[in-house]
């Protein structure tokens, strides 16, 4: 099959470079850094730094008034203040709690934090750098396998996605995961290609790393990973076999490490395990993040308030629905045509194939991350499927030159006689403009459900549909009359119409306030809140609301705890944050905090190590970036957590380390309702009046008065006995 051989390459004249006199000087190489090797065209790597220069530009656009989310926000800070808070992962600088995540991502912020400062930028910072890093390695990836034009197409698909817009001005941990997660498929290609080990190992690295960022979800690729290089890889099957299991030993390793330590550690002397049922780790990975995400609140293995979707229902339409279509689906359409197409014509390669193999792994990225996604019952929120984008991307370069090689040799057997190989070519020209028309049809269809939200989606509209018509025609012109120009203005058309859309809604996401806490791109197409509880920001890309206590945006904390001066802004709170949904009654319900409370209580702080202690960590984080200072979260992020105790509540007090506390009205839920009730036995309740005159300065709807049925109440060690 001719579509089997490799493309052929050029001759100087035909845009390449002739290799210059080998010079391995410093500013020879200086020189290849920015216009490539001499084997590439001369566009190649001035087309991928422009690329790369947009989407620095989009992800770090207007970058000091990026919010990120409080709920992390918050742990980075308190990780500044201490370093045992900052290995644990701990929401307060005091170690009581830890978020409900691994804190790979917390360590890189914090890293950064700790050179430049507490501030919106310095967060936002490594940010930007792994989503740029990002495109830079799919482009590498793809152009060893399929050239600088299917590399182009990809690095320009993956930066230009909207959720991966969004999700890259965050504070989320989803792009340092998508980089690990890319680093792994870097080492396992290149272990396919030679046959070596070491790449192997240090791609099960990464996923080890990944793993300690968001857990299982880093998994997902993994069956993809291990069907690849134990069909692809060069060596005998026993060898392969045997190199899977070493990296098996190191995927656990690198994924288990930290895990191990913390549950090893007694109880009492770290934080609580935030997210866990039982104060492990362990119980965090198999439950809330891992199977809990699954199969939902139901499951026997799932946690507490883990039935919201901020996405849709659960299903194989959810990717195409009115919240997720406009974020991630526009070109999978074409990825599945493209990936479909390119295995079939691929199909008698030999077993180690280097085309096959990557289109293997990108279609298994793909596949299963569409499956996860999909069909996933537990806590879902659209930010999730930037972690697929590099899948669909890949597979739009590198399946979209395969299916223009393919077309090119269907046009070419026009006219030829009628033997069954051309008749197959012929067949296979049809493929490349029904996948351009099939995903410039869909993204009309997105488009047009947001018609009304501006003129640059009517823009966009109209772009799609001016250049998907003059490339499928174009196509079917350049195939009858066989002209090789025509048909490259039109492939060249296909990508402007297959990226418009994308391109609107990231334009969108780049200079609009977004929720920091459940960002997405483009204008609001529904709520998108089902399960547990709503809660404000539902899928509005939108949306922003402010966290309780939270200051307005450009203010560093205040007080003993404030970050440096030199930190720029501090990024803002939000309520509505984290991967979970579900009210805590203790602290929250019944009792507001506002700026005049938080100046009261750091007034009579009286050397207690936390300010205060709250219902959720909602609140206290929002509560120690308005202060500087710790605030403990009682149940963690939905107030279901056991992490307070009325015995250790009792021991806090007695030894001064805890001074305030706010109860709701109600008495709260589970265990807390004992809390609740011995605290309005033995606290002395602190009326509004006491605080109110001390500061002018709440926060918006924040201010409530309390009472002696509920509110904010003060505990001295002899009120412990």
């Amino acid at each position: 099959m001719t579509t089997l051989a490799p493309p052929p390459t050029s001759s100087p004249s035909g845009g390449h470079r002739a290799a210059p006199p080998s010079d391995g000087g410093f500013v020879a190489r200086g020189r290849r850094l920015f216009t490539g090797p001499a084997e590439d065209p001369r566009w190649t790597r001035p087309a991928l730094w422009a690329i790369l220069l947009a989407a620095t530009a989009l992800y770090a656009w207007n970058i000091t008034s990026i919010s990120g989310n409080s709920f992390y926000n918050a742990a980075v800070y308190s990780g500044t203040k201490s370093w045992k808070a900052f290995f644990f992962g701990a929401l307060d600088s005091g170690s009581f709690i830890t978020v409900d995540k691994p804190p790979f991502a917390l360590w890189v912020m914090g890293l950064s934090a700790r050179a430049f400062g507490f501030g919106t930028w310095q967060l936002a910072l490594p940010m930007v750098a792994v989503g740029t890093g990002s495109v830079a390695l799919l482009h590498r990836m793809v152009k060893r396998d399929f050239g600088p034009v299917a590399a182009t197409v990809a690095a320009l698909t993956l930066a230009l996605t909207p959720i991966t817009v969004a999700i890259n001005r965050d504070t989320n941990p989803d792009p340092i995961l998508v980089f690990l997660m890319l680093l792994g498929a870097a080492g396992l290609l290149k272990a396919v290609r030679i046959g070596r080990l070491m790449p192997l190992v240090w791609s099960a690295v990464a996923i080890g790393f990944a793993f300690n960022t968001k857990m299982m979800q880093a998994y997902v690729v993994l069956p993809a990973f291990f069907l690849v290089y134990l069909w692809a890889a060069h060596g005998s099957l026993g060898r392969r076999i045997r190199h899977l299991a070493v990296a098996t030993v190191a995927l656990v390793v690198s994924s288990a490490w930290w895990m191990v330590v913390v549950d090893l550690i007694p109880a009492s002397s770290r934080p609580y395990i935030g997210g866990s049922t039982d104060n492990t780790v362990w119980d965090l990975v198999i439950g809330y993040n891992g199977f809990g995400r699954i199969f939902g609140a139901g499951s026997s293995v799932g946690s507490a308030g883990n039935g919201a979707s901020f996405g849709g229902s659960a299903g194989a339409y959810r990717l195409f629905n009115e919240i997720m279509g406009g974020q991630i689906s526009w070109l999978i359409p074409f990825a599945a045509i493209a990936l479909i197409a390119g295995l079939i014509l691929r199909g008698r390669a030999p077993r180690t194939d280097a085309e096959r193999a990557a289109l293997m792994l990108w279609g298994g990225w793909f596949v299963l991350h569409y499956l996860t996604f999909a069909l996933a019952e537990g806590t879902f929120h659209p930010y999730y499927v930037t972690a697929m984008a590099p899948g669909i991307a890949a597979l739009a370069g590198a399946g979209g030159v395969t299916l223009y090689r393919a077309f090119r040799e269907g046009s070419a057997a026009m006219g030829a006689p009628p033997a069954r190989a051309e008749s197959r070519a012929w067949g296979r020209a049809w493929v490349l403009p029904a996948a351009v028309a099939a995903s410039a049809a869909w993204a009309i269809v997105l488009l047009q459900r947001v018609s009304a939200s501006g003129t640059l989606y009517t823009v966009a509209e109209i772009v799609v549909g001016v250049a998907g018509t003059v490339a499928v025609l174009g196509l079917l012109a350049g195939r009858f009359t066989r002209r090789d120009r025509l048909i490259g203005f039109a492939a060249l058309a296909a990508v402007v119409a297959l990226l418009a859309g994308p391109a609107a809604y990231s334009v969108s996401a780049a200079t609009s306030a977004t929720n920091g806490t459940n960002p997405t791109a483009g204008p609001s197409t529904g709520g998108g809140m089902g399960g547990m509880g709503g809660g404000p920001g539902g899928a509005s890309g939108s949306s922003r609301t402010s966290g309780t206590g939270g200051r307005s945006m450009g203010e560093p904390p205040s007080g003993s705890g404030s970050a440096p001066s030199d930190s720029g802004t501090r990024p803002s709170g939000s309520e509505t944050g984290g991967d979970r949904t579900g009210g805590g009654q203790m602290g929250g319900a019944g009792t507001q905090v506002s700026s005049a409370m938080i100046t009261y209580l750091k007034k009579h702080q009286d050397g207690a190590t936390w300010l205060l202690a709250v219902a959720t960590d909602q609140t206290a984080s929002s509560i120690i970036l308005e202060s500087g200072q710790p605030v403990i979260s009682m149940g963690g992020w939905s107030g279901s957590d056991n992490a307070m105790t009325l015995a250790k509540l009792k021991s806090l007090v007695k030894s001064g380390k805890l001074h305030y506390i706010i109860v709701s009205s109600d008495g709260g839920q589970g265990t807390n309702s004992e809390i609740a009730t011995w605290v309005k036995a033995h606290g002395t309740a602190v009326k509004s009046s006491a605080y109110s005159s001390d500061s002018s300065s709440t926060t918006s709807s924040s201010t409530s008065s309390t009472s002696s049925t509920g509110g904010l109440y003060r505990l001295d060690a002899s009120d412990a006995g």
